[in-house]
């Protein structure tokens, strides 16, 4: 037996192994702008994203995230969110307005925009969109003056986009996020820990009870019973009836929450300040810290059943390949 070839076969089999462990995890990119921040990242299929953030800014990949070309969207408002139906019909909120696209974001134009002055010289901030169909779709977010929230904003479209009419919900409190899983339930989060609901496309919301004080920043359901919401001080909440129950689920941090999703109805992440980065592999009842290299700010979060990214601070874009 040759035992030098047997040896420099080993060898060369631990390189690949130790290799192939080291791509595991999350990879630390820089694709914004220093000193700006990243605040959303969406994915329509494995190849085709787009992040945006700070200044207007909306980068585009159409091969994974190997090459981002940036997109002019006309406006330097910072982007709170930017969704896309399919791979051509986007929205984005900047500030007080709703930028769409029919072209995958090759041209953005301002579709709406919501002035002070129809909210008696109070501030409008778009902070989350949805669609459930073709038509159908929700922006929720604040109305405020100067650091003081007056009332919570939800805003509902039956065209498009094309028209926007307000909807008053019970709450008066920021409203940061929304979620919907299919096209009559829905669920958005905000400020001291309200939790809105609807079983009818959107056309009544309903309190549900989250049973924290906390802000909640995200939300997201896998299906019609199973969902999460993430907030201050480590908050994570988890339901398993839709939101008729919410109960509390311990985790390795205290740090602020911003983002959650979930793969499948056991695998999931979450990322917040200081770099911070949950997963879980049984449904949310437990949790545990992953390695982030950084401690920026992740903002955002996006994961399909093969990749994931995560968006921040100072332009910080991480990629997660399992």
């Amino acid at each position: 037996m040759n035992w030098s070839l047997v040896f420099t076969s080993l060898v060369t089999a631990c390189v690949i192994v130790s290799d192939a462990r080291a791509q595991e995890g999350w990879v630390t990119q820089r694709r914004g702008q220093a000193g700006k921040d990243l605040n959303a990242v969406y994915f329509v299929d494995a190849k085709r994203g787009w992040i945006a953030g700070d200044d207007g800014l909306v980068l585009s990949t159409e091969d994974g995230g190997r090459i981002w070309a940036q997109q002019a969207t006309g406006t330097r408002e910072s982007i709170n969110d930017i969704y896309f139906r399919d791979k051509e019909d986007g929205y984005l909120l900047a500030g007080n307005q709703i930028f769409s696209t029919k072209d995958g974001g090759r041209t953005w134009r301002a579709s709406v925009r919501f002035p002070a002055s129809a909210f008696g010289g109070a501030e409008p901030e778009l902070y989350s969109v949805r669609f459930t169909s073709k038509k159908k779709g929700w922006v929720v977010g604040s109305v405020s003056r100067g650091e003081t929230v007056l009332d919570s904003l939800v805003l509902r479209t039956t065209d498009g986009g094309v028209s926007w009419q307000r909807q008053f919900v019970p709450p008066r409190g920021e409203l940061i996020h929304l979620d919907f899983d299919g096209d009559k339930r829905g669920w958005i989060v905000g400020g001291a820990g309200v939790i809105l609901h609807t079983k009818d496309g959107g056309e009544t919301w309903q309190a549900q009870f989250s049973k924290t004080p906390a802000t909640l920043y995200h939300v997201d359901f896998e299906d019609d019973e199973q969902g999460w919401a993430v907030g201050e001080r480590g908050t994570i909440l988890r339901t398993v009836n839709g939101g008729d129950n919410w109960k509390p689920v311990s985790t390795p941090v205290r740090s602020t929450l911003l983002s959650v999703k979930f793969v499948n109805d056991t695998q999931g992440w979450a990322v917040g300040r200081g770099g911070a980065i949950l997963r879980t592999e049984d449904g949310g009842l437990t949790w545990v810290q992953q390695e982030s290299s950084t401690k920026q700010n992740l903002y955002a979060l996006f994961l399909d059943k093969k990749a994931g990214w995560a968006v921040g601070g100072d332009g910080l874009v991480l990629k997660y390949e399992r």
